[in-house]
Parts: C-alpha cells; sequence; structure tokens
C-alpha cells in the first residue's frame, strides 16, 4: 500500500526507490507495475534511459449474447481463442476471454471507464460474453499506442458520459444508435445495466469498426447466431500492452540489477503468465546471487 515514486539509478546501475519522500537502497529491484503502472513505466523508461520498445494494443468491444447461441462452442471449449484476419484490411481480429454464463462489468482505468467480462462460480447468467479485439500497431513517428488507447479510451467516456456505451448490432448495421426502448425488444437481456445507450461508432475508429462488423461476419461461420441483430455490443474494451521491456535470459533490464515482470513492463497479457514471469525474474535475481546453504 505504499506508491513508488521513482526509481534511484546511477551510472545504469539500480541503487533503489524513492517512495513519498523516502529513499530505500537496494542493489537488486524487480519493477513489476501492473496496467495501472503502465503509464509510469513508459515515463521511467525515458527519465532512466531504460531500454524497450512499444507493442501493440488491443481495441474492441465485449460482445454479449445467449447462452444457447455460443452453447455447442463452449462446451467443448470453454475459452475458446478464435482468431480472424479480416476482409478489408487484413488486420487480426480476436475472441478473447470468454465467459458463458457470466456477466458484463464496467471497470474504470486511470479515470477512463471501459468494460470486461467474468465468469462467477455460485451465480449464472442465461447470457454468454467476450472480448472482440481488433489489433493495432503504430509505426513511425507515432508509435506510442498507450496514448492512442487512452485516447479512444477518453473518447467513448465523453460518448458515454462516463458509462459504458451499449448498442445492438442490428443499430449498428442501421447506423444508428440504440434506446432502451429498442434493446428491450432485444431477445439478449443486457446484464450489465450502468450504461450509456448510444452508438460506438461515435466512440471507436472507423477502421476498428470496420474490423469487428467483418470479424462478427466470419465468426457467424463458425457459430452461427453471433451476427443477429439482437446480440449486444458494449464499448470500449481496450488491452493496453505498454512498451516491451528488454530483457536478458535472467529478466534483467537493460539497467544493472533491475530486473522486471508482468503485464505492466510488456512481458506478459495475462494472469498467468504474469506469475510466471514475476517467477522467472526471481529466479535471475538468485542466480546472481550467492546462497547461503541450509542444513
Amino acid at each position: 500500500q505504499t506508491n513508488v515514486d521513482d526509481l534511484i539509478i546511477e551510472d545504469n546501475v539500480i541503487k533503489g526507490v524513492r517512495s513519498n519522500g523516502t529513499e530505500y537502497f537496494a542493489n537488486k529491484v524487480i519493477l513489476a507495475p501492473g496496467r495501472e503502472g503502465q503509464k509510469q513505466f513508459i515515463e521511467m523508461t525515458k527519465t532512466h534511459n531504460i531500454k524497450a520498445k512499444f507493442s501493440y494494443i488491443d481495441v474492441g468491444v465485449r460482445v454479449e449474447t445467449t447462452y444457447e447461441v455460443m452453447k455447442e462452442v463452449t462446451d467443448i471449449n470453454y475459452d475458446p481463442k478464435i482468431h480472424i484476419f479480416t476482409d478489408t484490411y487484413g488486420d487480426f481480429v480476436r475472441v478473447f476471454c470468454t465467459n458463458p454464463r457470466g456477466y458484463v462489468v464496467k471497470e474504470n482505468y486511470n479515470g477512463f471507464i471501459g468494460v470486461n467480462g467474468h465468469a462467477l462460480h455460485d451465480k449464472k447468467s442465461a447470457n454468454t460474453n467476450f472480448a472482440f479485439l481488433v489489433r493495432i500497431k503504430l509505426t513511425e513517428p507515432l508509435e506510442n499506442t498507450f496514448e492512442y488507447g487512452r485516447s479512444i479510451a477518453q473518447l467513448a467516456t465523453t460518448i458515454g458520459g462516463g458509462n459504458p456505451v451499449l448498442q445492438t448490432l442490428g443499430d449498428l448495421k442501421k447506423g444508428r444508435r440504440s434506446t432502451l426502448a429498442r434493446v428491450k425488444k432485444s431477445f439478449v437481456i443486457p446484464t450489465l445495466k450502468d450504461v450509456t445507450y448510444g452508438d460506438i461508432a461515435m466512440a471507436l475508429p472507423s477502421r476498428v469498426m470496420k474490423n469487428i462488423l467483418e470479424g462478427l461476419q466470419q465468426l457467424d461461420l463458425l457459430i452461427p447466431g453471433i451476427y443477429s441483430d439482437n446480440t449486444l455490443l458494449y464499448a470500449p474494451e481496450i488491452k493496453y500492452y505498454s512498451m516491451r521491456c528488454d530483457i536478458n535470459e535472467h529478466f534483467m533490464s537493460s539497467v544493472n540489477g533491475l530486473y522486471v515482470a508482468g503485464d505492466g513492463v510488456g512481458l506478459s497479457r495475462d494472469i498467468i503468465n504474469s506469475a510466471c514471469t514475476g517467477v522467472l525474474a526471481a529466479k535471475g535475481i538468485l542466480k546472481g546471487a550467492k546462497l547461503r546453504k541450509w542444513v
């Protein structure tokens, strides 16, 4: 429960950290800021010349349909990972984080509103939801995918008045915003109520919207009913992957003694792999330390 304000680095060697006006010294430090600390990590790479490069981000929507529509797939594979390349742009779109009989939830990252999904062990809904994400990789001169994602989140937060934007796929196809009355006519009952009924095309870039529509059409060939007018779309869902920190085989950064781990430094994409990078960073520290042999 203590904020770390900055690193103490001299001659490219870690010396410790600064926190609330106090300095703590150490010759080995693990930097694992998590997704909440991605912006701070980016600032640290600039301040201390920590070698890193911008990665991609995933921008899209949370799709919600009835459990029956996806039952044939999710009964075989609870959390299917489906990869699609769209026709117009050839962009990569993926199905991620599927929650059979789950719930759509609102998230708040750094003051911006987004959506996610989860499933509960002892409480089930009549729906299934999943993230449908378009991969975006920027090149020179604009490479800061983190700030690009934040700008989308800021616009979506503005459009939604502080709530996620909900639209039926049918309304999106017709180019009109959704209303409460029209959503009530859908046979998919939203599991997230704290929303703004509107037009997600006002919040997401046109290329992303084109990819989402084409991707859902392709997905409908595998899962009939996904491209139905009744399908619900919540926006935005954004997966930030920050900058990817350069590391050696021991998970040490370009700064001597500074080890890194987790999503916040771009080394993982999920909880399990994030935990694994923490273990590998710890092992890296142990390889460089003189261990006392305990009897």
